[in-house]
This record gives structure tokens, sequence and C-alpha cells, in this order.
């Protein structure tokens, strides 16, 4: 596709006002919990004051059921809280991810059985799986998420565009499609959008999620990525494969909703792998989280590691 210096020039543009609004808008750091009380100890903060260190429904029980009399419906908590509790208030933001190469049907059966069990967002899996994994969740409530020009994102509009219809014929619900990070580097704005709306287009009615992959782009790029995502119609921003150099992180999600605002969502995904962590990216600003270690999440327990090393290395799912 040929450059458009016009659109290019308004791409920049608009990602030029953003940049600024953001640089007014950018809050001092926030002040450690110095007073924070290790836990298994009981509260040391002061009447009316909090340190933000997750334990209240232990420390403070009389203050937390005050809260809930005055119409508070969750309240957050540390993982080891409550020996055995699962977060259920976290299982609805998790995609439940397996989306390695060597994947046998037994760890497709596992991740569905998973996700019935734990009423996971979704599960989120390669398009040759996507038909399997719908037959298995029929009738669970539990989607099928695909991905597509994945990992890479270095295909065609055209070849995204009927990947996306294939993977919707066999029963997926969304959609995460990798967008092309060669062409968002050399400022082809054009093609980039041209990609998303491609996706978007073929998806229909379905959510599409775009993958930004945030460890290889610098910040202005993220921002241009954010606004011609949003420019495309896609509904919402996802920051990493898990196959790239670097998974999710808080600042990056809070960047993401700053620009595209309250009409497109954020995912966070990539290295996500404790509950700490998913709290962390929903308290950034996401309302949707890709993790392989979703069921650790939500018990609270430790991930186990990953099998390939390198994917853990560099922030895989």
């Amino acid at each position: 596709m040929a450059h458009d210096p016009q659109f290019e020039q308004l791409v920049q543009t608009i990602a030029d006002r953003v940049r600024q609004e953001l640089s007014r808008q950018t809050p001092a750091a926030a002040e450690p919990h110095a007073h924070a009380p290790h836990p298994g100890q009981p509260c040391k903060a002061g009447k009316g004051e909090c340190t933000g260190c997750g334990w209240s429904i232990a420390r403070r029980p009389d203050d937390v059921k005050k809260i809930m009399d005055m119409g508070a419906n969750r309240v957050s908590a540390s993982p080891g809280v409550m020996d055995g509790a699962v977060r259920a208030d976290l299982a609805h933001f998790i995609d439940h991810t397996l989306l390695k190469a060597n994947v046998t049907r037994d760890e497709l059966k596992k991740l569905c059985e998973e996700a019935r069990q734990y009423k996971f967002a979704s599960v989120c899996v390669n398009a040759a799986n996507v038909s399997y994994c719908a037959r298995e969740l029929r009738g669970s409530g539990v989607p099928v998420v695909a991905v597509v020009g994945f990992p890479l994102g270095a295909t065609t509009p055209a070849a995204k565009a009927f990947e996306t219809k294939e993977a919707l014929r066999d029963g997926a619900e969304e959609i995460d499609m990798v967008l092309n990070i060669g062409a968002l580097k050399s400022k082809d704005y054009a093609l980039v959008q041209a990609d998303i709306q491609a996706v978007v287009q073929a998806a229909g009615s379905h959510k599409v999620k775009v993958i930004l992959e945030t460890g290889e782009l610098n910040r202005d790029e993220k921002i241009i990525a954010c606004v011609l995502s949003k420019i495309a119609g896609a509904a919402f921003v996802k920051t990493s494969t898990g196959f790239g150099p670097g998974g999710a992180t808080a600042e990056d999600v809070a960047l993401m909703k700053e620009v595209v605002g309250d009409g497109v969502e954020v995912k966070a995904s990539g290295g996500v792998r404790t509950t700490e962590d998913a709290d962390r990216m929903i308290q950034a600003g996401a309302t949707r989280i890709g993790a392989s270690a979703s069921v650790a999440i939500v018990r609270g327990t430790p991930a186990k590691a990953p099998e390939n090393k390198n994917v853990r290395r560099i922030g895989g799912y």
C-alpha cells in the first residue's frame, strides 16, 4: 500500500496532541507504603488511614464490614488472606490462554475444563484449535477467542481478514490480531490502519483486540498505535503477544487507557502470572487479562514455570 502523507500527518498531529495532554496530566510518583505491615501482623495504620497492603479483610474486619454495609459489594485482598479462597472477582477479567505451537488435545481439554470451573472470560487459542474448543465449551457460556496474524503480525490485511472469517466460522466469538509492527515503525500509518480495519470489517459485530507488542515500541509508537486502533474501530488495544521482547507493564496499560479513553478497552497480556500482577493491571485500567497462569492467579498460588524458558524470559503468557 502506498504511503498517504496527508493521513500520516493527521495521525502524527493527533498523537502530538495526545502526548501533550498526557504530559500535563502525569501525576507525581506515589509515595511507597512505608507503614504497610508484613502479612500476618496486626494493622498498624492510624484511624482512618490505609497503607494499601491488601490485608484489610484479616486486619481490619470491622472497617471492612462498615464499608460493605455502606453499599460496597467487593473488597480487594491480597493472596493468602483466606486459605483456599478463590478470587472469583478476577476470573471474569481473564482470557485463559494456551498458544504454544506443540499444544495437545489433552491440554486443550484441560484448558476448557478449567475455564468452565472458574468461569473465566474466555479461552484464547490459535485458529487451528478454535473448533475443538468451541465444541468442548458448548453450553458453558465461555466464549473462544482466536488469535490472528500471530505472533508476528507480518501478514497482509487480506490474509488476516480471511483468517478472521475462518475463525468465526469455526466458533470464535472474539479476535485478537497482531498489528503490522514493521509498517508502524516505518510510519506507514495508512497501512497499519487498513490492516486493523480489514480485520474489524471481517469480524462484523465481534470484538477485535489489537495487539501492539509494546516491547517493540517506543512511547510515541505506542500512542500512535492506540490512536490508529481507535480510528479503525477496534474494541480493545492489547499489550503483547507473550512471544515478543517483554510483556505487560502497569505503566503501558495506564498509557494505553489514557490514549483510547472510555470508548476502547485495554487488555494486559504477557508475563501476568500472579494475583498481584493481575491486580496491578486492573488498577492501571485493564478490563481484560491474557494469562496461562489463570488458575494460579485466581487461587493466589505460585504459578508453574512455563516449559519454554525463552518465553518466560521475554514475558510469555
